[in-house]
C-alpha cells in the first residue's frame, strides 16, 4: 500500500480523497495556486506546496509543477480526482517515468477511451451497441454528408476531442449540416486544440444513464449497476440520481454485462464510468468512456455502501477486485450546488460567503470544501457542494432533499439551490418523466427565490 499520496487536484474531491487516505492510514499532499490559500484541502492535506498562479494553466495542469512537488515530498502516487489532469495520458505517463503511481487507468488505456472516435472503435470490436454513425474521424464534408444521408436525419456532429458539450451540433436537416460542421470544427480547435469530428444519428427523446465499473490489474472487471445524468444544462449535470426511474431489471443486467465486457475488452484497471444514450423504446447505445472517478460518484457509494476512493486506491495498489457486481439496495439523488445565478442565465457568481449552513439529518451527505468566510475564486468549476439524500425509495429521497434545501443557507452569492428546490416540486421530475432535453422546456419560477431568501432572513 501507498505511504503517501499526493492529489493533483483543488476543493471537494481533493478533501474527499485526503478522508479516505487518512482512514487507510496513507500521508497526503495537497498541492494548491495562490487563489486557494485558504481551501479545505490544503488544510487538512499533511503537506501543502504551492505550485502556481490561479489561472489553472499555471497551477492544476502545470505538470512539471506537480511532478516536482511529488518528488520534494516523497510521494509514492499521484491521484488526478477528476477534471484537471484525470484524464491526461502525457501526464499519466511522466508519472510512470519517475516511478509514481498515476491512480487510474495506464496511458495506453485513456489513449484508448479518452478520444472518442478510438473508444468507439473499440466497443465495436467488443461487441457493445454503439449509435449508427461514422466509424473512426470524419475525412471532409463530404463524407459528413454521404453519411448523414445514409442514416438519416437528425444527426449529430461530435469533436473528437470535445467535452462540456463544446464541437457539438445537432444537425435536424442537410440545409443546416455545413454551417454547423464549420461551427463544430472552429469551436473545437479554439477549445482543445484538434478539430477531428465524427458524426451519429441523433437519438430522440435519450436518457442519459452510465454505468460505474471498476477493474483490477489482472484483467477483472465488475459494475457498480446505473446513474442516471439526464438533467442537464447545456451538456452539464445538475442532478444525478440511482437507480434511474427509468431502468427495469432487464435493462440493468444488459446494460451492466455491456459494460464489463467494455471494460473487460482492454484489460481496464481502475474506476470509470461507460456511458450509454437510451431510447425512449430502452434501446441502449454506447456514447463514451470516462477513464476516471465522476463528480457523482458519492450517490452510488450510498445505495451499495461502497467507498469508491478507497476501492480506486486498492486496485492501483495491486489488490484484486472481489468482480462481483453489485445492485442498489436504496435510493439516493444528488444535486450540484453551484455559485451560479440561475436566474440570470446561470451566471457565475463569485465572492465571499458571509453565512454557510449545512443540512444534516438522517440520510443526507454533504460534500464540500465551503465554508462560512471562504472566498469563491473566479478561476475554476463554480459548483461548491453536493447535497446527497438517500432513503428507501426514490419518494422518501425526494422528499429528504426538499427538506435538505430548506435547510441549506448560503449568503454572499448566489447560488442554484432555489432551482434545484423547484425541480424537486417538478411534476415531470417527480414522476421520472424526464430526458436530456428536459431543461429545454423548464421555466424558473421566482417563487422559489423568493421563499429561500425569506429562508435565509
Amino acid at each position: 500500500m501507498f505511504n503517501k499520496i499526493l492529489i493533483a487536484n483543488r476543493g471537494e474531491i481533493a478533501l474527499r480523497i485526503i478522508r479516505t487516505c487518512k482512514e487507510m492510514g496513507i500521508k497526503t499532499v495537497a498541492v494548491y495556486s495562490t487563489a486557494d490559500e485558504n481551501s479545505l484541502h490544503v488544510r487538512f492535506a499533511d503537506e501543502a506546496v504551492k505550485i502556481g498562479p490561479p489561472a489553472s494553466s499555471e497551477s492544476y495542469l502545470n505538470i512539471p509543477g506537480i511532478i516536482a512537488a511529488a518528488e520534494i515530498t516523497n510521494a509514492d502516487a499521484i491521484h488526478p480526482g477528476y477534471g484537471f489532469l484525470a484524464e491526461n495520458a502525457k501526464f499519466a505517463k511522466l508519472c510512470d517515468d519517475h516511478n509514481l503511481k498515476f491512480i487510474g487507468p495506464t496511458p495506453e488505456m485513456i489513449n484508448q477511451m479518452g478520444d472518442k472516435a478510438t473508444a468507439k472503435k473499440t466497443m465495436i470490436a467488443a461487441g457493445v451497441p454503439t449509435v449508427p454513425g461514422s466509424k473512426g474521424l470524419l475525412e471532409s464534408y463530404e463524407e459528413a454528408e454521404k453519411l448523414a444521408d445514409n442514416i438519416g436525419y437528425p444527426v449529430m456532429l461530435k469533436a473528437t476531442a470535445g467535452g462540456g458539450g463544446k464541437g457539438m451540433r445537432a444537425v435536424w436537416k442537410k440545409e443546416d449540416l455545413k454551417k454547423a460542421w464549420e461551427d463544430a470544427r472552429q469551436e473545437s480547435k479554439a477549445a482543445f486544440g484538434n478539430d477531428g469530428m465524427y458524426l451519429e444519428k441523433l437519438i430522440e427523446e435519450p436518457r442519459h444513464i452510465e454505468i460505474q465499473i471498476i477493474g483490477d490489474q489482472y484483467g477483472k472487471a465488475a459494475h457498480l449497476s446505473e446513474r442516471d445524468c439526464s438533467i442537464q444544462r447545456r451538456h452539464q449535470k445538475l442532478i444525478e440520481e440511482t437507480p434511474s426511474p427509468f431502468m427495469t431489471d432487464e435493462l440493468r443486467e444488459k446494460m451492466g454485462k455491456a459494460a464489463v465486457k467494455a471494460a473487460e475488452s482492454i484489460n481496464y484497471e481502475g474506476v470509470g464510468t461507460v456511458e450509454f444514450l437510451v431510447d425512449k423504446h430502452r434501446n441502449f447505445y454506447f456514447m463514451e468512456m470516462n477513464t476516471r472517478i465522476q463528480v457523482e460518484h458519492p450517490i452510488t457509494e450510498q445505495v451499495i455502501d461502497y467507498d469508491l476512493i478507497r476501492e480506486q486506491i486498492k486496485v492501483a495498489a495491486g489488490v484484486p477486485i472481489l468482480g462481483k457486481n453489485y445492485f442498489p439496495k436504496l435510493h439516493s439523488i444528488e444535486c450540484r450546488i453551484n455559485a451560479e445565478d440561475p436566474y440570470n442565465d446561470f451566471r457565475p457568481s463569485p465572492g465571499v460567503i458571509k453565512t454557510f449552513h449545512a443540512p444534516g439529518g438522517h440520510g443526507v451527505r454533504l460534500d464540500t470544501h465551503a465554508y462560512q468566510g471562504y472566498v469563491i475564486p473566479p478561476y475554476y468549476d463554480s459548483m461548491i457542494a453536493k447535497l446527497i439524500t438517500t432513503a428507501q425509495t426514490r419518494e422518501e429521497a425526494i422528499e429528504k432533499m426538499k427538506r435538505a434545501l430548506d435547510e441549506f443557507v448560503i449568503e454572499g452569492v448566489k447560488t442554484t439551490i432555489p432551482f434545484h428546490r423547484q425541480l424537486m416540486d417538478n411534476p415531470d421530475f417527480i414522476a421520472g418523466n424526464y430526458t436530456t432535453k428536459f431543461m429545454e422546456d423548464f421555466d424558473l419560477d421566482e417563487k422559489y427565490l423568493k421563499e429561500y431568501e425569506r429562508n435565509v432572513k
